[in-house]
């Protein structure tokens, strides 16, 4: 009889519980399910055989350390801890732990990148487009006017792409401008 190269992983009944939890009365998705699924993994493969509720604060500085040191993205860092606090947030609520040590680990800040901006020059060749383009024989003649009042309209009103698709003409108050 042939012997698997790995033993078999251990049970961790715990994590299972959490993700039963998430699942069942969390209502989670399935991609948040194997995010922290996943998450969970990789924390238990790092901390070997010691147990959740054994875990100190420098165990989970010493991960942090970790995947600093490949170079992880601090997103993809701080996906990681929201699943660790969100298990040890659970462990708490359920009286299995008195104290929450991944709570006292400060992890780093995102980077915060400047948005992309268009030049003003840009900006007025995307707006008069509608009425530069050669109108297809079938079009109505308002059609470019009509592209180009919503194109200033999205540029000029701050509405979110999807909520300026859901605008309707009775939408508009042409008595009180609004």
């Amino acid at each position: 009889m042939m012997r698997p190269a790995h033993p078999p992983a251990t049970r961790d009944s715990l994590a299972e519980e959490f993700l039963r939890y998430l699942a069942v009365e969390r209502n989670a998705s399935p991609r948040t399910l194997k995010a922290y699924a996943s998450a969970l993994a990789k924390i238990r493969e790092q901390l070997k055989t010691k147990p959740w509720l054994k875990c100190q604060v420098d165990d989970f500085r010493d991960y942090l350390f970790h995947l600093s040191k490949e170079k992880a993205a601090r997103s993809y860092i701080r996906l990681q801890f929201s699943a660790l606090r969100t298990f040890y947030r659970f462990l708490r609520a359920r009286k299995k732990l008195a104290h929450d040590p991944s709570a006292e680990v400060q992890l780093p800040k995102l980077q915060k990148q400047l948005p992309i901006v268009l030049t003003r020059q840009q900006m007025e060749e995307l707006l008069s487009a509608p009425l530069r383009v050669k109108k297809q024989t079938a079009a109505p003649v308002w059609m470019p006017l009509r592209d180009s009042a919503v194109l200033e309209l999205f540029y000029s009103s701050g509405l979110r792409l999807s909520e300026l698709a859901a605008l309707d003409v009775a939408d508009a108050d042409l008595y009180t401008e609004s």
